[in-house]
Parts: structure tokens; sequence; C-alpha cells
């Protein structure tokens, strides 16, 4: 077919162009114009193919798609998870589409994996055998990661009822490639995501360390013949950030509670037992309930911590993390204007109401004590932490915001595009030691995390709860409870309602689900979390418009700002309508178009 050889010239083009782009922990080859078979004997050329898997890690920055959910809005009219909101949403308007560069990392991999064990990676025999395997590895954890995004993003049900994720492509493409190949159930891509991690596991390290004895060696490099200072050489700790098995394992707890889902788990072949015992094994490698972090839910306002950060070591809250920049891009774009930023993502009053007070229970229960003439009192810690409230100081010079109607500036509606639409503007993940003034425009280090611990506790508590029940363990230290209670005890917030509920597998669900909202919020979560719990999608968006009486007091009023216009079919993302349109074995997902 001739469409399909002039794609494959494509791919081929974009092997070798695709290596000016790596990122800096690779050394690609200069030129733009050598041939495959040059990787065998140039190892930084075939580094720069495996590195093009690492440049299309989905989770390399935030999407803040929180924008089409009932956590945020933005002020940006071209902003494009916006438009989807008001029902635009389309298989050739997606901006949740992942099928580019996560089938386009496949085949990156695909290649890389069939040439790996002809590259000379090094002239010391031993060494260069401990490169191939370890790259091996890496590849098979990019692949597995990339399956788990496509199915994330395009797993879906036929017209049939089939429940089916994408094709699966173990082996390089060329122009006798069959490219029109039909999508594979999700069950058997959750299998050859499985594979992929088995394959990735066996090669590598748990994580990349120098060792210092003999003893350290594990028995498959030992075979292989490393001695101490190979070891080091090929997996010592220079080579953090790149993909271990720690972060295999997350990413095998991320899809298999993705798949025990209620989205998905009549067809998926994975139940909540699996992804229990898989968020387990990463929680116990790190010291189970005692190596949660303290300081782990205000992670980005920890400054000096991220001011000491040296290359590839994480904080004791990250598990795995980009490189350290230093910027001021996000309090630019989230700063409230008067302090010269655009206040882009504005936080809902849906997102708000959800805090509960420092007590413990939600502001709805008659025990919480809440107030609503003084609504941000007594409240959880992490709601002033992560959201600008009316009056709220922000910034390098603690800069009172007012966000009340008349607030001038940072006020409601004040200005469109700039001001908020809510009554709030976005506090977390914003450093406040930054000045944006024209003259003096400080910089200061960020990093973005790929993988928290924190997330992995709470896939644990979702999957154990459902599983055993909130105080069951299956046979681990810890319970669902006991991990709510935990990141409870470490955020400041009382655990009076947590006990009430202790026995309840239905309260304790919608605890979990709720601390998660707050816990990973502004972090590209709850776009996939509600669809993946086929929880309600058109939540209208609710704002607050305060507005100062006379008399000093205030009035809250609730307002919509925004609808949430999704068809129920949308709980499932669409195939890309133009490769429908090139392959017709390609099946879309139900009542797409």
């Amino acid at each position: 077919m001739k469409t399909n050889k002039l794609k494959y010239l494509c791919i081929l083009g974009a092997v070798t162009l695709g290596l000016s782009s790596c990122d800096d922990m690779f050394s690609p080859a200069i030129e733009n114009n050598l041939g495959l078979d040059y990787m065998n004997q140039n190892a930084s050329y075939a580094e720069g193919v495996l590195g093009n898997g690492y440049t299309r890690i989905p989770c390399g920055s935030f999407p803040f798609n929180e924008v089409a959910t009932d956590d945020a809005v933005s002020n940006d009219n071209t902003n494009n998870w916006r438009k989807i909101t008001s029902g635009t949403w389309a298989a050739d308007n997606n901006p949740a589409e992942r099928w580019r560069d996560c089938r386009s990392g496949i085949m990156y991999m695909n290649l890389f994996l069939s040439r790996v064990d002809q590259v000379r990676w090094a002239e010391d025999k031993v060494a260069s055998k401990l490169y191939a395997a370890r790259e091996r590895g890496e590849a098979y954890a990019l692949r597995a990661m990339f399956m788990y995004y496509l199915l994330q993003a395009h797993g879906g049900y036929d017209a049939k009822g089939t429940l089916l994720g994408v094709p699966i492509v173990t082996t390089p493409e060329d122009v006798n490639s069959q490219f029109n190949m039909p999508r594979e159930t999700f069950a058997e891509c959750m299998k050859a995501f499985y594979a992929d991690c088995d394959s990735a596991l066996a090669l590598l390290p748990m994580r990349y360390s120098d060792i210092s004895s003999v003893n350290e060696i594990p028995a498959l490099y030992k075979q292989m013949g490393a001695d101490v200072s190979t070891l080091n050489r090929v997996f010592g700790g220079k080579f953090n950030g790149r993909m271990d098995g720690t972060i295999v394992k997350a990413f095998r707890s991320k899809a298999a509670l993705l798949a025990a889902s209620p989205a998905y788990a009549d067809q998926s072949g994975t139940d909540y037992k699996a992804a229990a015992d898989y968020a387990a094994e990463v929680l116990d490698a790190n010291g189970g309930l005692a190596g949660m972090d303290p300081t782990g839910w205000h992670w980005f306002s920890n400054t000096a911590e991220i001011n000491g950060l040296k290359d590839g070591i994480n904080p004791k809250e990250i598990l795995w993390r980009g490189q350290k920049s230093s910027n001021n891009d996000w309090e630019k774009d989230n700063y409230p204007p008067s302090l010269q930023g655009k206040g882009r993502i504005n936080p809902t009053q849906n997102f708000v109401d959800a805090f509960p007070m420092a007590n413990g229970y939600a502001i709805t229960d008659a025990k919480s004590g809440f107030d609503p003439a003084h609504p941000y009192a007594g409240r959880d810690p992490r709601l002033a932490a992560f959201v600008v409230l009316d009056s709220s100081k922000v910034g390098s010079g603690d800069k009172e915001i007012y966000t009340h109607v008349g607030g001038l500036y940072d006020g409601i509606d004040y200005e469109q595009g700039t001001s908020t639409r809510t009554g709030y503007y976005m506090r977390k993940l914003l450093r406040q030691d930054i000045n944006l003034e024209p003259n003096v425009n400080t910089k200061q280090d960020h990093y973005t995390p790929r993988i928290r611990y924190t997330e992995i506790f709470l896939n644990y508590a979702e999957a154990a709860n459902e599983a055993f029940g909130p105080e069951g363990k299956g046979g681990h230290g810890y319970s669902a409870y006991d991990i709510i209670k935990a990141l409870h005890d470490r955020a400041g917030v009382g655990n009076d309602y947590l006990e009430s509920i202790k026995g309840n597998k239905e309260a304790m669900r919608q605890l979990i689900r709720n601390e998660r909202r707050i816990e990973l919020s502004f972090e590209g979560f709850r776009f996939w979390d509600l669809r993946r719990w086929k929880a309600p999608i058109n939540e209208p968006a609710m704002g607050i418009r305060k507005v100062i009486n006379a008399d000093g007091s205030a009035t809250y009023n609730k307002v919509e700002v925004e609808k949430r216009n999704f068809a129920d079919y949308m709980y499932y993302g669409p195939i890309p309508y133009t490769e429908c349109l090139k392959f017709s074995e390609l099946t879309q997902n139900k009542d797409w178009k």
C-alpha cells in the first residue's frame, strides 16, 4: 500500500531527525542521515533511539486538565480543555489524545529492542553485556508505560460491547508490515503490559546506586561477569532518573488500578486485590507507612529541599521526577494579575467545598461546625495551601489578594482573560518567593514529579478498601483506614469522621476518592479518575461571589460559572478520526464520530 510505505519512510526519517531532541541524559549522533546499522558500532546513536522514548513521557509536565472537570476553570478562551467542556470534544478535536506520541514511542522501543544486543556498548565485553541488559530493560519499561497511557486515553467499548485496547505491536515495522491492524481486547493489552513489566523487572535494578562489595552484586549481573567497578559503571547512581524497577512497579500499580476500576473491570482481567498487591510492593520497599513523607502534601513549597536537589536525587515524597530547572513559568501563568500573573487556573467552589473542616467532617455534616458566614475558618489546612482565597497573602511580598466583587485587578470577573472567574486562584505548585515585577522577574528552582508516593498510597487505599474492606490488610501491614489516617495526621486533619466510618466500605470509598481529589489536585488526575470511576462528569463548575457589605460583613453567593457538556460515551476517549479513516480494521469506540 502506497500510504503505508510513505508512512514507513516518514518513521525512518523521524528516527534520525528525532535524535537531536533527546533529553540531556543522552548524547545523540551529530549527523542526521545515518542508517540504522550505524547503531551497531555507535552506542550514542543507539542511545538516541532509546531517548526518543524518554522524550515522549506523557507525565513529563502537568496538563492542567482539571479545567475540564468540576475542580477548575480557565480564564483563557483559547484553552483546549476549556473548549471541550462545551460539547466540542470529538475524535478529530481531542486534547486528551495520546495515540501519536505513545504509538511512536512503542515503535522506537520495538526498533531498539530488535538491535540492542548487536550494539557495541563498550570496549569491555562484560560492560557491553551489562549495558545491553540495562537498556533492554529500560525499553521494555518504556513500552509498558506507553501501553498504560494508551489504555487510559483510548481504551473503550465498541458497538458490540467488547472492551478494546489498542493494536499490539512488538516488532519493528517496515514497508512490508501490516499497518491495518485491529485493536486487541483491553485484557490482551493488559497481558502485554504485564509481560513487558516482567521483562523489565528481570533486567533492571530497583534503584540505581553505587556499591562497594561483591556481595551486593545481583545474581544476574554476577553471571555476566560483573565486578564492583563495572557494576557501578553501568548501574551506578549517576543513572538515577532513568527507568528502574521501582518506577516499573509504580506503573504496574497505576495500570492495575485503572483496569480494576468500574469503567473497565468487567473485561479487563484485573481485580482490586491485584491492584492492592501491586501498590503494596512499591510501598513495602519504601518502608510501608513509615515511608510516608511528613511534608509530602506540600512538596511544591519545600523550597530548601527543592533548591538543594542534586541530579538524580529524589525527595522522600517523590518516586520519579523530571529535571530541576530555574524558571517562573507556572507563576507567570497562575499568579493573580496584581502580581503580574495571568491567573489562568481558577479552582472552583466545588473543589473548595471538597475540603473538610479541620476536624475531618465534611462541611455538609452537622457535626462539622461549618459557618457559612465565615466559610474558610477552621478548615482543612490544605485548603489555604492549595487555593488563593479572598485576603490570602501571595508572592514574595506577601501581598494581600482580594478576590471579592470589586477587588480591583484580582476581583472576580474584574477583567476577562486575567482575573478569576470563580473567586479563587490556584496556589498549589507555585513558589511564593518569586517576584514577577518587570524590573525584578526572579526565577527559582522547580521540578515536575512524575510519580509521587502519595499517589501509590492512595492507589493502595482505594484497591484495598474494595478488596479487603476498610480495615482489611490482605496480608499487608496496613489497611485503607491506616493510609487515610496517616494522610490526615500529616496534614493536620482530625479523624473523628474517619473513625465513625471505618466499618463502612461505601463511605470509606467516597472519603478515599475525596482524599485523592485533594492530595493529587492540579497534577492531572481528576479528569481520568472521574472516568474510570464512572462518576458524574457533568457537574457544573461553580464559583463564589463574595460581596463586602456597607457594615463590613460579607455575603457569599454561589454562582454557576461554566457548564459541563459530556455525553455518557465520553467516559472513554476516542481513537483519532484520521487513524480510523486510514485503517479499516481500526474500530472506533462506541458513539464517537
